[in-house]
């Protein structure tokens, strides 16, 4: 319930000039004055003035006894109007945009009695904020420049029950203008791509309007912002497994090949499309993370760059003998390239191509004898076809 719907009116009295005085003026005949008519309108607003309180998922309810609405207003703190309905008997006005919650609200309402006599009311509120919330981590960040595969991609703090609402409040747009689609992989996790990779260059705008968006029962959004990103120059690698080649194609021209070392028989390294998520100049990798015991512990993997959530990674590898790279699958799953350690000789293969790599780059791995990797282990969405993405948007 609004409060104050069952509060005492707010009523202001507007005077008007008694339609039975003389020629006189406003004042009356010089030799005498009458007091002028009161309004018998009697105007009520919830929520009621002063109230700090008011559900904002509530509307605004004016109502008149003894009169007509002529006019209502409610303003936010920014200055913009809130939209209404005024019944067709004029008695009652209800707001029909929403209000946005932490916020103070003025209204000014006149109505009129059966003798066209003013009465005004004039009142302020606040709207309450919600006591649970949700928001969105998203990727990539605000002025990124990435490679031609990355999604955005966003990871609610929350379960997301009501996906509709949710998706209808984000907007991805591009510049040139592409289709753009969402795809729902839990209620936890929305992404957004296009059928095909992203042009080079592309500008792309994410549009968060989650604020006051009911997510799931009584919990709701707080984000409003615009995130903005481009696309650079198109770059994606084939790892074929069979030859043990990386072969690097950059707006079309094959730019590198390089000998690399994929996952062993027993340790098969994923099929598919495989979007660059993370880059780390060096990293320790721990074979106990990954569920694969002590097999391996290494303090400082050079030039790792991150292809799925589960661990898979192309990298730097010093520890392995030159005769395996591009001869030999022997690793637990990850793509090496030739390196040092320290990862301190730019000129090292692992090195080169972690220089040559952003972001979202692609690598797309080929004759490793494995299955596809699931589109859901890291940003790798392009792995699922288009009718299928598109059959997980909730709009």
């Amino acid at each position: 319930m609004l409060a104050g719907m069952l509060g005492a009116p707010v009523l202001l009295l507007a005077a008007c000039n008694d339609s039975d005085q003389g020629g006189a003026g406003a004042g009356g005949s010089a030799g005498g004055s009458s007091s002028p008519k009161t309004s018998v309108a009697k105007i009520t607003v919830a929520p009621a003035d002063g109230v700090t309180d008011a559900s904002f998922t509530d509307p605004v309810q004016v109502t008149v006894a003894d009169g007509k609405l002529s006019s209502v207003k409610v303003t936010g703190e920014d200055g913009k109007e809130i939209p209404g309905q005024l019944a067709a008997d004029a008695a009652s006005w209800a707001s029909t945009g929403p209000l946005a919650s932490g916020t103070k609200y003025t209204v000014a309402v006149v109505a009129v009695d059966k003798d066209k006599l003013e009465a005004d009311a004039n009142t302020k509120f606040g709207t309450a904020s919600p006591a649970n919330t949700f928001i969105g981590y998203f990727t990539p960040e605000n002025g990124a420049v990435v490679g031609v595969g990355m999604p955005v991609s966003i990871n609610f703090n929350k379960a997301v029950t009501n996906r509709k609402a949710v998706q209808q409040a984000i907007m991805v747009t591009a510049a040139p203008g592409v289709e753009i689609v969402g795809h729902w992989f839990s209620s936890t996790r929305l992404d957004f791509r296009p059928q095909q990779y992203w042009a080079k260059g592309t500008k792309v705008t994410l549009q968060l309007r989650l604020k006051d968006v009911e997510g799931a029962k009584g919990v709701y959004g707080t984000q409003s912002k615009d995130v903005v990103f481009t696309i650079g120059r198109s770059q994606t690698s084939v790892a074929d497994l069979a030859a043990d080649t990386l072969t690097v194609t950059t707006d079309g021209v094959v730019t590198a090949t390089y000998p690399i070392i994929g996952g062993a028989p027993e340790h098969r390294t994923w099929a598919g499309k495989l979007v660059i998520s993370e880059q780390y100049q060096q990293t320790k990798m721990d074979s106990a993370t990954v569920g694969l015991g002590d097999e391996y512990n290494i303090p400082d993997v050079p030039h790792a760059q991150r292809l799925t959530t589960s661990g898979t990674f192309i990298h730097g590898n010093y520890w392995s003998p030159n005769s395996q790279f591009g001869n030999a699958n022997t690793s637990h799953g990850c793509i090496a390239l030739k390196d040092t350690k320290g990862a301190s000789d730019p000129n090292t293969n692992g090195a080169k191509f972690y220089a040559g790599s952003i972001v979202g780059d692609v690598v797309e791995v080929v004759n490793s004898g494995d299955r596809t990797v699931d589109p859901a282990n890291g940003l790798n969405g392009w792995n699922m076809d288009w009718a299928t993405w598109k059959a997980g948007s909730a709009v």
